[in-house]
């Protein structure tokens, strides 16, 4: 199969440029400049719609085995291509069993036989007493490995220590492959009483999880990656107070990294109502000057990448009609929304329509060492999105495609509407309709790969 597609802006070696594409198979296998008719293939004119490499999204719980009520491989799947994403990374944690050994990612991997629409790629995780099992999980193909430093909301997955980590993060460090931390210590309990007391409060769930337990926590993965080498990345960074940490640390030429998620940079504390569970995540949403840190944090380069966390539960289990913050599930559920959420703040903040390409493919797509991904070149996989950063929107939760219909984005005017997304050279969802399905692809990790 063959397909072309034009546009007066590409985003070709870090510019927007006109260009038109020859797709062969699932390659990228000619780029002419400006406009270009290849014999006897079918093109798509995008005028002057934009042609991204298609998004990475490396958090994202797909819950599938075990929760597929909460998730599953076929919804979050079409979520993420009607968003222009065409490649997600599972976490390991909210699947039953969870991915902490070889059988459990094995199973993981035949629940999504059939079932996958973009492509997919795999965290395993590390939880007490299963350093054991890492080399088996890495030889079998998993990206990276994940860990929780306080409780993770699931039993199964319980939160790794110092002593922990010293052990295991020798072996991830062996394969140069990334540890993703949670990173949160709840060294006080202080505010604890205060959310038993005041359960359907949203600032009482803020003082809940102080700036502290992310700064302690950030304190000791930097001495741990000082002291075994291990690639160190902090995940979903709420706390401005991280940053100079972090920054520090980096400077001083350690293997870290840093990510941030949409609801970090789009909403603030202040303005989140009280019995509004939509809103709860872990850490929390924090106030205005913090996350106006956040995003200096991204202009400056030290948070390199934005991904989403999306990690939906079912109404009940959510509290929606109840509204009780304290029991609800912390997780928010954004995902094919993520680019017009940080686009639409992005743009009145000085960034440009290429930085989204960046912070949202291309880094991402270095930090998990996918090859030939997160670029538009020849002989790159053909996985391409195509939206339009001026066309606005209101969202409309119902319309979403994850399995439920819940999101704190719901009503929102956001700028920057998924036109097309094209998976392994196949277009697959195209103005609003899904054209094609089961184009998604498994993703390994080089070690698994040259043992095939």
């Amino acid at each position: 199969m063959s397909l072309a597609l034009f546009s007066e802006r590409v985003f070709i070696d870090g510019k927007l440029l006109p260009a038109s594409l020859l797709i062969e198979g699932d390659k990228i296998s000619k780029i002419k400049a400006g406009f270009f008719e290849f014999k006897e293939v079918d093109l798509l004119h995008c005028g002057s719609d934009v042609i991204f490499p298609g998004l990475i999204d490396s958090h994202v719980h797909i819950n599938e085995p075990g929760r597929t009520d909460w998730e599953g491989f076929d919804t979050v799947t079409k979520s993420a291509a009607a968003g222009g994403i065409t490649t997600l990374v599972d976490m390991p944690l909210n699947s039953s069993p969870v991915t902490t050994n070889i059988d459990a990612l094995n199973k993981k991997l035949r629940a999504a036989e059939g079932k996958i629409h973009v492509n997919v790629g795999f965290w395993g995780g590390i939880i007490p007493g299963n350093n054991s099992d890492l080399t088996a999980l890495i030889e079998g193909g998993v990206l990276g490995i994940k860990a929780f430093t306080t409780h993770s909301g699931i039993d199964e997955f319980p939160n790794v220590t110092a002593y922990d980590l010293l052990e295991g993060m020798p072996i991830i460090a062996k394969y140069g492959l990334p540890l993703l931390v949670h990173a949160e210590l709840d060294s006080s309990h202080a505010n604890q009483s205060l959310l038993k007391e005041n359960p359907f409060s949203y600032q009482a769930w803020l003082a809940s999880r102080p700036k502290a337990w992310e700064n302690n926590a950030i304190k000791m993965m930097i001495d741990l990656c000082r002291e075994t080498g291990c690639r160190t990345h902090i995940v979903h960074l709420s706390s401005d107070e991280g940053i100079p940490l972090l920054k520090e640390a980096i400077q001083e030429g350690l293997p870290m990294s840093v990510e941030c998620c949409p609801q970090y940079l789009f909403f603030c504390a202040e303005d989140i109502p009280d019995g509004d569970t939509r809103f709860k995540c872990a850490p929390p949403i924090r106030e205005a000057v913090n996350n106006e840190q956040l995003w200096n944090a991204i202009k400056s380069g030290l948070i390199s990448m934005i991904v989403t966390d999306h990690s939906p539960a079912p109404p009940n289990i959510k509290e929606i009609e109840t509204g009780n913050i304290a029991k609800a599930w912390g997780g928010i559920s954004c995902l094919e929304l993520s680019l017009p959420i940080v686009w639409t703040k992005a743009r009145d903040k000085g960034f440009a329509i290429e930085d989204m390409a960046k912070l949202m493919s291309a880094n991402i797509a270095d930090f998990c060492n996918l090859s030939s991904k997160g670029e538009i070149k020849e002989g790159a996989c053909a996985d391409l999105m195509v939206w339009a950063p001026e066309d606005s929107f209101t969202v409309d939760q119902k319309e979403m495609h994850f399995r439920h219909k819940i999101t704190p984005y719901d009503g929102q005017k956001l700028y920057g509407k998924i036109k097309r997304t094209i998976v392994n050279g196949q277009l697959v969802f195209d103005q609003g309709s899904f054209v094609s399905l089961g184009e998604g692809k498994k993703i390994l990790n080089a070690v698994r790969s040259s043992n095939s």
